[in-house]
Parts: structure tokens; sequence; C-alpha cells
């Protein structure tokens, strides 16, 4: 989601074209007859591997990019979800025709909805939130019913693998955490995001295009193993992105 929110960002800083496309039935299409490679094969030299001209990112395999002059137009692909930003509004027309031709695609139009992802525009910035995502976790876990929680977790909580007795109910193991004192932590997380599910982060249009990361460790945290554990943040001017 890194590179999404990365998108994103540099769209309403740049203030770029965004659009969002839906496959049609793209898991009907499994049952195929004929040979298919997944990697070219070692014998065969593929001049232009790009279809329609754009290349194959490095840094994320389900993004492409196109770049002729000042015309720029990147493409995120998941599944059958396709998000399209970029400087050229002629090019992404094409591009889209070209992928209805192909696939039968929907025109979503303005991104709005995306992995979860719910885009909320302001006259300056954008609003991303989970909203949607974490009412549905609430339903489907039945949290709705309970009161919400200030904090994600209380500091001093320490658990480990084996710490607890096993569920009785598979259903859980599964789905959620391994033992009882792990499946109580969740459902505090569950809860604390009911405090407010549309809680999320601006994206601001500022022309500051700094990235910035800051990283932090808890020396020797890990109960088991006492290994450090360390989280990070990843600024793309004064806006997180990771």
């Amino acid at each position: 989601m890194t590179i999404i929110r990365a998108l994103i960002g540099t769209t309403v800083k740049k203030v770029w074209e965004i659009f969002q496309l839906d496959v049609n039935n793209a898991f009907f299409h499994g049952d195929l007859h004929e040979e298919v490679y997944m990697e070219v094969p070692p014998c065969l030299v593929v001049e232009r591997p790009g279809l329609v001209g754009y290349t194959h990112s490095l840094l994320d395999y389900s993004l492409f990019y196109k770049k002729h002059g000042t015309s720029v137009v990147f493409v995120a692909i998941y599944i059958d979800d396709v998000q399209i930003i970029g400087t050229d509004l002629q090019e992404i027309e094409a591009l889209k025709a070209f992928l209805h031709e192909t696939f039968k695609i929907k025109d979503l139009g303005r991104l709005h909805y995306f992995m979860g992802l719910e885009i909320l525009y302001k006259d300056d910035r954008v609003l991303i939130s989970e909203r949607k995502f974490i009412m549905d976790l609430l339903t489907e876990f039945d949290c709705t019913k309970y009161f919400a929680l200030t904090s994600p977790l209380d500091p001093s909580t320490k658990i480990s693998a084996a710490e607890g007795s096993l569920l009785s109910d598979p259903f859980h193991y599964r789905r959620l955490s391994p033992r009882e004192p792990h499946l109580k932590a969740a459902y505090h997380v569950l809860r604390y995001l009911k405090c407010d599910p549309s809680l999320g982060i601006f994206l601001s249009n500022s022309k500051d295009y700094r990235v910035r990361a800051f990283c932090d460790s808890d020396w020797a945290a890990c109960p088991e193993s006492r290994k450090s554990v360390s989280g990070y943040v990843v600024l793309l001017g004064d806006s997180p992105i990771s």
C-alpha cells in the first residue's frame, strides 16, 4: 500500500489526473486450455516486453510507468483493480481504450475507493481512511456492541507465542490469533478502531517533495528471543505514506 499512498500523494502535490478501473469478470477466466508461460522462456528474445510501451518498475512488480518528454503516466495493478495517474490525459484515455479492448474494463472515473482505502478530496489535500474496511471488520467479529477504547493496546502488554490456552473454536484460531491472550489483544485493537473509524491520513498539496524516514527500536523487547522490536515511518513532504 506504500506505492498507492505515494502515488496519491504525488497526484495531490502535482495536480495530476487520477483514475480507477476495474476488470470485468477477472475471476471467471481461470480455465486455460492453451499453453501459457508465466515467465519468458530462456531462448526467447523479447525486444519490447511492454505491450504498449510501459516499463515494469523494479521497486514494485505491480507498478508500470511511461515517460516521454513532459508526459508521465503511472499504472498500479492489483488483481482486477487498476489505478492510473499522470499528466497526459490523452495517453491515459488511449491506455483505457487499449485495456477495454483487451480485457473489457469498467471506467470508475476519479479514484474514490481502492484496495480498502477511501479517498476524500478537499480543496488543498486528500484524506485517506479505511472506514469501510474497519466497519466490516467490526461487524464480522461482532465488535459493534462493545464500547470503544481510546488506546490501541496497553503498553505493558507482553505476549509470548505459547502463553495461554488454545482456543476451543478453531475458526478464531485460523482467523485472528493462536491463543486466548492473543485473541483478547486483537479484540482490544478492534475496539480501539471503533473509537474513530474515519480517522485517516492527510496528504497535502504542499510543494515539499522530500522523502524522509524515521525509525526506532525497543532493545531486546521480544520476550522469547530478546530481539529488538523496531518501527518506522516514511514521510512524503509532511504526510506519512508508510
